[in-house]
């Protein structure tokens, strides 16, 4: 964020311009006699997904990947599978405008094992998803319940 103040110059040539620093210190605080406020970005909950790189490192990056959609509010498949033991990349693509969709990884207790950040469609993200053992898994968009399908890790 940058702050503009605007003052008439001390001969009465015009205005002047200051800039604050984008996030100001108590040292280097203009004073102008008005706290500044600061914003910050959201920042997702604990256990969220962030958006991956477009070359994701680590051990997703010689992982598998898989795909999904959300368009009309469903998922384009309603089964996923993924390597069992190993961390793996979940491409979502949002295809529903104005709508948020996400994918959360549920076990067989109901227990999330995984959530991925909402995005609202049209948008591309990409879920860096740690290794889960073999079994079968229930996927979900949070948003909307009835976005169910079942993720198997062999």
């Amino acid at each position: 964020m940058l702050a503009t103040a605007c003052t008439v110059s001390a001969n009465g040539a015009g205005p002047s311009y200051s800039y604050a620093p984008a996030v100001p210190s108590p040292s280097t605080m203009p004073a102008m006699g008005v706290s500044p406020s600061t914003t910050s970005a959201p920042r997702p909950a604990a256990g969220a997904a962030t958006p991956a790189s477009s070359t994701p490192s680590g051990p997703a990056a010689t992982g598998a990947v898989l795909h999904i959609s959300a368009r009309n509010i469903a998922f384009d498949t309603d089964h996923l599978e993924a390597p069992a033991g190993q961390a793996f990349v979940l491409d979502f693509d949002n295809n529903d405008p104005g709508i948020p969709h996400n994918v959360e990884i549920k076990d067989a207790s109901g227990t999330s094992l995984f959530k991925g950040q909402i995005i609202t469609g049209p948008a591309t993200i990409s879920y860096q998803v740690p290794a889960l053992a073999a079994g079968s898994y229930m996927f979900v968009c949070d948003v909307h319940p009835n976005m169910t399908g079942t993720l198997t890790a062999r």
